[in-house]
């Protein structure tokens, strides 16, 4: 029973995490779209406090996925056949690499710097879905 609960506990961890990584970038989308003279700085104000406040809020999600993620993997009898399991904590490495990396991209538009184009930030809202779909079909197929 321990184990499920745990379990049921990672998979709400992980979709709440994710949902912070499909909207942060989007909010991102929005301020790279925020045309910098003083009369849209309260549209700028405020996406800057969604996003300040989002990426407070899904940073522990995402610790906490990750914790329960790494107990329920130490539970698995890590043998032949489990080379899903490897693949996939390597992609949550990268996932956790993407979520700094938005850590960065927030620090740039709360310093008032707009690196990248709004094109720019709809493609870069695109990773956690590729990552989302890779790490679901490995855990649903473990294809190795």
């Amino acid at each position: 029973m321990g184990f499920l609960l745990l379990k049921t506990f990672h998979i709400v961890m992980v979709i709440s995490w994710f949902a912070g990584l499909f909207y942060l970038p989007r909010i991102f989308v929005n301020l790279a779209m925020v045309p910098l003279e003083d009369a849209h700085k309260l549209e700028n104000d405020r996406l800057l406090l969604m996003a300040n406040k989002l990426f407070r809020f899904m940073t522990p999600l995402g610790v906490l996925a990750v914790i329960s993620g790494v107990w329920l993997w130490i539970g698995y009898d890590i043998g032949a056949g489990m080379g899903w399991m490897h693949a996939k904590a390597a992609l949550v490495l990268v996932l956790i690499g993407y979520h700094l990396s938005c850590r960065n991209r927030l620090e740039e538009f709360n310093r008032g710097e707009r690196r990248h184009s709004h094109v720019w930030y709809r493609w870069y809202n695109e990773i956690p879905v590729l990552m989302l779909l890779a790490i679901v079909a490995l855990v649903v197929i473990k294809p190795f």
